[in-house]
């Protein structure tokens, strides 16, 4: 079904797209006689053995949808409908932004990749806190991952304060928290992956953290781009600050090896889809077999076939998400890798 409609929809702006139809999968999920039972009956995992506990939290299954897609938190119930094991939302920052001019989403269809530069735009931490509040009280089931940063115009000297308001807003309504240092889209914002700024800023959010009866896990989202000398620090800094993981990986600015025509691939911005496919996986593995597995690793980037997730699980990533790899193979790939992975 979704090879039929791709083309049509690949006729059109990607931005526009994606928000006429997660608008229709809401409305279809929500208001729709029986929507939601054939939406669950066409798309739903309810396969034993894949259930997961990673940082205290069950997964029914190891399959995410990547942060960037609802940067709201408007459609989580009727994307967890899909099959997604849990939902991360976001990036968040404490006031609402509009991001970046549009275009600022590019699809490289001879690449299978998309470079987008949305700047995170958002409607701000309050309205997301009150959505999610309302989904809690209506499905506390679904697991939700807040995604947090910081507002474009906060210098990074302030940022600390941008990412505790987020911290603290969302607290009571997430299931678990990401720190995002490393978009490309903020001007500025990948020097806060540095070893003492990172420091501070996770160290702080953790000993608040550590202030509540019931503690959230935090995790640290990274760029592919970082040396092997700047992954070594992140493993230090992961097991100093005792927060809970590590995403790998975020957009990549990197451009080699694309086939798409010059005025694609030059577009300003993060790389997301199949050229990040090698390079995200080879820094799990880093990760994995750096730190001995001390913590657990998200792994996405370029994961377009149930191969590309098991790759990732056998470099070390205890849960996959997805983003690009859904808009491509559309939402049949979510029970193909969970079938995949059941056999194992």
């Amino acid at each position: 079904m979704y090879r039929l409609i791709k083309p049509i929809f690949f006729k059109f702006d990607p931005e526009n797209v994606h928000h006429f139809v997660v608008k229709r999968l809401k409305w279809f999920n929500d208001y729709f006689p029986l929507g939601k039972t054939i939406i669950r009956g066409s798309y739903d995992v309810n396969i034993k053995g894949l259930e997961r506990e990673v940082f205290g939290i069950k997964f029914k299954n190891p399959v995410g949808l990547a942060a960037g897609f609802d940067k709201n938190g408007e459609y989580v119930e009727a994307l967890s409908n899909l099959g997604f094991g849990f939902i991360e939302v976001g990036t968040v920052t404490p006031l609402p932004q509009p991001g970046n001019d549009k275009p600022r989403m590019f699809r490289l269809q001879e690449d299978n990749a998309i470079i987008n530069r949305m700047g995170f735009n958002n409607k701000g931490v309050d309205v997301m806190a009150e959505r999610l509040r309302l989904l809690k009280d209506k499905d506390p089931s679904i697991v939700v991952g807040g995604n947090i940063g910081k507002n474009k115009n906060t210098p990074n000297e302030d940022a600390t304060s941008d990412y505790i308001k987020c911290f603290d807003r969302l607290f009571d309504v997430v299931d678990y928290f990401v720190v995002n240092v490393s978009s490309p889209n903020t001007p500025g914002l990948r020097a806060l992956q540095e070893k003492a700024p990172l420091m501070e800023l996770l160290n702080t959010l953790q000993q608040r953290n550590l202030k509540h009866d019931i503690s959230r896990p935090i995790l640290l989202k990274i760029a592919p781009d970082l040396t092997n000398e700047q992954l070594d620090d992140i493993v230090e800094i992961v097991q100093e600050t005792g927060i809970a993981g590590v995403i790998a990986t975020n957009t990549t600015i990197d451009r080699d090896g694309l086939y798409s025509e010059e005025t694609l691939k030059t577009q300003m911005g993060g790389l997301s889809g199949k050229p990040l496919t090698k390079r995200s996986t080879e820094v799990i593995r880093y990760l994995a077999q750096k730190s001995n597995k001390s913590f657990p690793i998200i792994g996405v980037g370029g994961i377009h076939s149930p191969q590309d997730a098991k790759d990732k699980i056998d470099a070390g990533a205890s849960l996959v998400q997805l983003y690009t790899g859904f808009i491509y193979e559309g939402p049949g790939l979510i029970k193909r890798i969970c079938k995949e992975l059941v056999k194992r």
